[in-house]
């Protein structure tokens, strides 16, 4: 019996494949959505088989993209998706040739990681100072450089005096992460005049549910143009944090642990973006 080679079972695969290899849901949730827009494209052009996709193919599918104004990091990234997805099917036998070996992605420049100077810093603390819940926010953010979706995940028993516990989630491993005066005392506060309520979560609404990740990024996305802080995002925190720390002499092996980077390479490539204080140049140069 010949094998079937419909794009849609073959997606399928490739995503079981994905979890399997351990990727993160929200990895898998994003080849998910550039396959199946790859998909419906092909399928305009009566392409429902895997075997039938050529380089010509998936090059008008790029045509398609910049056409419909897509940036090019956001191109590169689907055309990603789709090379991995046809490396795939090659390591498996489901195809004879890779058609999207030979398709180049777009070229676009990378923009290095946002950093708040000392100014915006400033600005976006003093913006968010009559607001308990936000400001318990943004000290977390900037104080221990934690991620917004670990922040949102954050439960009232992970709080061990002055540190914080990070679940293992998906494939980060759990860390522990210390908390300054300044994010205690912005924590303690925020804990005080949180709604009693059943639910666990440290952060909820006024009405007891969790705080979800997109209503955190909408408010500091507010409080970013409040403070008049342009061209920055959430994760723009915690990059300052990184850069910050690294700044003032802090080990790069000890920021990767604080901030969960798998890779020390990934904490290295701060060091390019910081100038050292004058206290911390020894150090710096020690690590």
């Amino acid at each position: 019996m010949v094998e079937d080679k419909a794009l849609t079972i073959m997606q399928k695969k490739f995503l079981d494949y994905l979890k399997k290899q351990g990727k993160s849901s929200s990895t898998i949730l994003a080849y998910g959505n550039d396959l199946n827009q790859f998909a419906e494209f092909l399928n305009k052009r009566q392409i429902t088989q895997a075997t039938s996709v050529t380089p010509d193919q998936i090059e008008e599918f790029k045509e398609y993209l910049n056409f419909n104004k897509y940036l090019p990091k956001s191109a590169s990234r689907k055309l990603n998706s789709i090379k991995s997805f046809f490396r795939y099917l090659k390591t498996q036998n489901l195809i004879e040739t890779n058609p999207a070996d030979s398709v180049s992605y777009p070229t676009f420049d990378t923009q290095p990681p946002r950093i708040l100077s000392q100014m915006e810093y400033r600005a976006l603390r003093d913006a968010v100072r009559n607001d308990i819940r936000m400001t318990a926010v943004v000290e977390l953010l900037l104080q221990t450089g934690m991620r917004i979706g670990e922040l949102a995940r954050l439960e009232l028993e992970d709080i061990k005096e002055n540190q914080l516990r990070i679940e293992a989630y998906e494939s980060q491993p759990e860390r522990m992460v210390v908390l300054n005066s300044s994010a205690k005392k912005a924590l303690d506060r925020w804990l005080d005049f949180r709604p009693k309520t059943k639910t666990k979560n440290v952060f909820i609404t006024k009405t007891g549910r969790p705080f979800l990740i997109r209503n955190i990024r909408t408010i500091i996305n507010r409080y970013f143009r409040q403070a008049s802080i342009k061209d920055a995002t959430v994760n723009d925190l915690r990059h300052t944090f990184i850069a910050h720390q690294l700044s003032n002499g802090a080990s790069v092996v000890l920021i990767q642990k604080l901030v969960g980077h798998k890779r020390l390479s990934t904490t290295e490539k701060y060091l390019g973006l910081i100038t050292p204080t004058p206290e911390a140049k020894v150090k710096l140069e020690e690590l």
